[in-house]
Parts: C-alpha cells; sequence; structure tokens
C-alpha cells in the first residue's frame, strides 16, 4: 500500500496545515494507504510527498487542500 508524508517547518508554524492536509488526506483515502505521515522540517518547507514523490510543494504551488488531495489522488 501507499505511504505519505507531508514535511512542515515548525518555526514557521505550518502545523496547523499539515494537520489540515493529513486530515484531509485520510478522510478522503484512509482505506487506500498505510500510512499519513507528519515530518518536522525548517526553512519554510512544506511538502506532500506519496511513495517519496513529492506531488505538491508550497515552494512551487497556493496552498490549496482540495488541489492537493486531488493531486495525492492522481498518485495512487
Amino acid at each position: 500500500m501507499t505511504e505519505i508524508e507531508i514535511e512542515y517547518c515548525v518555526p514557521c508554524g505550518f502545523l496547523d496545515r499539515a494537520e489540515t492536509i493529513q486530515h484531509a488526506v485520510l478522510q478522503q483515502f484512509g482505506e487506500r494507504v498505510d500510512r499519513v505521515s507528519l515530518v518536522t522540517g525548517d526553512h519554510g518547507v512544506l511538502t506532500v510527498a506519496v511513495d517519496d514523490e513529492i506531488v505538491w510543494d508550497k515552494a512551487d504551488d497556493e496552498y490549496d487542500v482540495d488541489e492537493i488531495t486531488r493531486r495525492v489522488r492522481s498518485a495512487l
């Protein structure tokens, strides 16, 4: 099965956003994934990876939970 990793910047206070993404992903795909992990980071990071492949990155994309879940769905 699939593993999803959400890396977020602790000093930036992105925990709330990471938890929102995690909740949305688990709500929509909970039965299809093995794990949705929160990983601490720094330097402004906020990324979502499906099986080690980054599908969304705050550095390149606007924060939109619906878009993030669409990308996760495509990667599944």
